[in-house]
């Protein structure tokens, strides 16, 4: 199905109203900030790939990685059902290929295993929902927990059985505090915090980039979890006032009209209205209804229908 597919998730979902929204480029940094904390995570991304090395190799990449995720990450909301499917197979596919080694102990694993692919799902949604709800977007509880069972969607099209992952935020609480003893400040997470601070551009862009990307990564990292902020060593503004300034920016960023927004790479929120039609815009106000949710009257989105 090309024209009229409303793809996996569709208008009427939450993930459909949630991934329009400005912060979640703030939420997408958190993300990355949370997700180096695990060590057999990091290592894979570090020995795989440029994109975090402060060089020229990792300059060139950098920035088209995070358009990559970003492209990723609108494809599966607004693409169709079948561009979906292909980037969710493509993603299995570079995955299944790649390895990397614990210098520790000198074991060779793959980076595809479910325990580093559930991590990463958990440590993005959960920074999408935390940035997000922090800044001021009109998400309930109920709208939230229906959020983390639509995910499973996109986790499913990874690698990962639907059931092992999440699917409201007592289970996604259980999982952090779980995992949490296992997350540590490696070499390779500490490399990918300088990146983040400052990543490497050309000296001309250096100013813009104190201008631009700092204030970002500040956000982003004074949104992280307190524990994050003590592994990392930083120090970072109390919880209340980094929910002031994540409030203060979603005003800012969502005061600019969404259709000048939308114009901005990778454009999929326009391809998507335009299949589907003006009825199709994303809202924060277009969320599905928390009782309709309870009864079972919405399940658009859910992996297991």
């Amino acid at each position: 199905m090309t024209a009229g597919d409303p793809g996996l998730f569709g208008p009427r979902s939450v993930t459909w109203q949630l991934h329009a929204d400005p912060m979640m480029w703030i939420a997408g940094v958190r993300a990355l900030y949370l997700q180096a904390l695990h060590p057999r995570a990091v290592r894979g991304v570090w020995q795989n790939s440029a994109a975090f090395r402060m060089d020229d190799r990792g300059r060139r990449d950098a920035w088209g990685r995070l358009m990559r995720t970003a492209d990723f990450v609108g494809t599966l909301t607004y693409g169709t059902t079948d561009a979906a499917e292909r980037a969710g197979a493509a993603v299995r596919g570079l995955h299944r290929r790649l390895t990397a080694t614990d210098p520790a102990t000198g074991e060779r694993y793959r980076i595809d295993e479910p325990e580093l692919l559930r991590w990463v799902h958990c440590a993005e949604v959960d920074s999408y929902l935390q940035v997000l709800r922090r800044s001021g977007h009109p998400l309930t509880d109920r709208q939230a927990d229906r959020y983390l069972a639509e995910q499973r969607t996109g986790a499913h099209l990874v690698g990962l059985d639907p059931d092992t992952v999440p699917g409201d935020r007592a289970a996604l609480a259980a999982y952090f505090a779980r995992i949490r003893p296992e997350l540590a400040l490696t070499p390779e997470a500490r490399q990918v915090d300088a990146f983040l601070r400052r990543p490497p551009v050309p000296p001309a862009l250096v100013p813009a980039r104190e201008l631009l990307w700092r204030p970002v990564a500040e956000l982003a990292y004074a949104a992280l979890p307190g524990h994050a902020h003590r592994l990392y060593g930083r120090p970072a503004p109390p919880p209340a006032l980094a929910t002031r300034r994540l409030r203060t920016a979603g005003r800012l960023l969502r005061a600019v009209p969404a259709t000048v927004r939308w114009q901005l790479p990778p454009r999929h929120v326009l391809r998507a209205v335009a299949r589907l039609g003006p009825g199709a815009r994303p809202g924060p106000f277009k969320l599905p209804d928390s009782a309709a949710i309870l009864d079972g009257h919405d399940t658009q989105g859910d992996p297991r229908g």
